[in-house]
């Protein structure tokens, strides 16, 4: 039986941030009732990518199960199949795709593609130690060891993971961007 642990990352900078995240984290669990939930603390930092004077409240989820999810359509064996787990990181980023929308379906950039103020946004940041570079998806995510919003509740929810490609913890990633400034 493998473990499969699923790194979200949710953030607003508009409106009433913490009700959104709530918000969030309730959909989130609802659309996978069969796992087991943990949330890191609530941080807030400075947008990153773009200037607002509207800080972030971000919180990191971690999903761990044995069984995959109802809502996933493919029950093929992902541990032994590449193309299984891409299928599985699709149907989950579907699914955080639709939660996303429903709380608030504003776009995330402007029209020159430039981020932009979001009342919500939710990431996936990494499946196990999966690597995924599929059109729609990349996994892990590609700028998380940049973002002190993701590797500060990555590092509090699960210590031990590491980047695939970097061979690093998230509290290294952190360090390292700490050193840099």
């Amino acid at each position: 039986m493998t473990t499969i642990d699923i790194h979200l990352n949710i953030g607003s900078n508009s409106g009433h941030r913490e009700a959104l995240i709530e918000r969030a984290v309730a959909a989130v669990s609802s659309a996978f009732p069969d796992v087991e939930i943990k949330c890191s603390d609530i941080i807030e930092t400075a947008p990153w990518g773009f200037e607002s004077p509207n800080p972030f409240l971000n919180i990191g989820m971690m999903l761990r199960t044995t069984e995959i999810p109802h809502n996933i359509a493919d029950k093929s064996d992902i541990t032994e199949n590449k193309s299984a787990r891409e299928r599985f990181a699709l149907d989950v980023l579907m699914v955080i795709q639709e939660i996303q929308s429903g709380i608030d379906p504003s776009p995330h950039r402007d029209a020159q593609g430039r981020y932009i103020d979001r009342a919500i946004d939710i990431d996936l940041i990494a499946i196990n130690d999966w690597v995924i570079d599929h059109p729609s998806l990349t996994l892990p995510h590609p700028r998380m060891h940049m973002r002190d919003f993701v590797l500060r509740p990555l590092a509090q929810l699960d210590p031990t993971w590491h980047h695939p490609l970097t061979g690093k913890t998230a509290s290294q990633h952190l360090s390292d961007i700490l050193n840099y400034l």
